[in-house]
């Protein structure tokens, strides 16, 4: 059977000015039965049109943080170094994506963008704005778990995983503060940061706050790659 052809965003390397990619992300999708392919960084708008049109889905990445501008912020301090250009050609793949419909898997940063891009807003320092007792950002090695998220109950994410507690990695300073409009969370961290998130109505907009790329030997996190890539092979039926 024909396999689901899948653009992967890349990460960009700032003291190298060029972009790179993690094996993890690839090999999740690969693994799943998919094909993974990097995309370009581009802001033009024809050539992102015809990049959605060409894949069967998107997976949106890790990286650096969001430029506030995009959630109607200025940029604090303790915000991190932003890349205009990465933020543009997701903010136009997003768009894409959801005028065709097609399966999107946002992961950590891709949470936040996903989020930022249809309406909340997010913490820019989770450790300066949100007195919480996890440690959001750990240090390597990145597949060991360091907190627990509650799955929500009735949330697809609870129908795929069977599980209404999971071990969770996590690397990241930034998170959601308030939730867009019609985005639905599905994971909750004890202190309340939103882990997990889809948009319903449509055929597949999840996202997820954490590195399943890291950790692929776990059973939860095949289990997205998997269901994202069987969201973009019914585009081949």
């Amino acid at each position: 059977m024909k396999r689901p052809l899948i653009g992967v965003v890349p990460i960009w390397d700032e003291t190298k000015d060029s972009f790179w990619m993690l094996p993890g992300y690839l090999d999740g999708i690969e693994a799943a039965s998919g094909i993974p392919v990097t995309l370009p960084l581009t802001g033009d708008s024809s050539v992102v049109r015809q990049l959605a049109e060409t894949v069967d889905g998107i997976l949106f990445t890790g990286g650096h943080d969001i430029a506030p501008a995009l959630y109607g912020q200025e940029k604090a301090g303790e915000c991190g170094y932003i890349h205009p250009p990465r933020d543009k050609t997701e903010r136009l793949l997003f768009a894409e994506a959801l005028r065709l419909d097609m399966p999107v898997f946002g992961i950590c940063r891709g949470l936040q963008m996903f989020n930022a891009l249809l309406g909340g807003d997010l913490y820019q320092d989770l450790p300066s704005q949100k007195d919480s007792q996890i440690r959001h950002k750990q240090q390597p090695p990145y597949d060991h778990p360091v907190h627990k998220v509650q799955v929500l109950p009735g949330t697809p994410l609870h129908e795929l995983l069977g599980e209404s507690s999971l071990s969770v990695n996590s690397c990241h300073h930034q998170g959601i503060c308030t939730l867009a409009p019609g985005l639905v969370a599905m994971a909750h961290a004890t202190d309340g940061l939103t882990e997990a998130i889809y948009l319903p109505g449509k055929a597949f907009v999840w996202a997820v706050q954490w590195h399943p790329e890291y950790s692929l030997k776990d059973p939860a996190s095949r289990a997205l790659f998997r269901a994202f890539v069987a969201a973009c092979e019914k585009r081949l039926s």
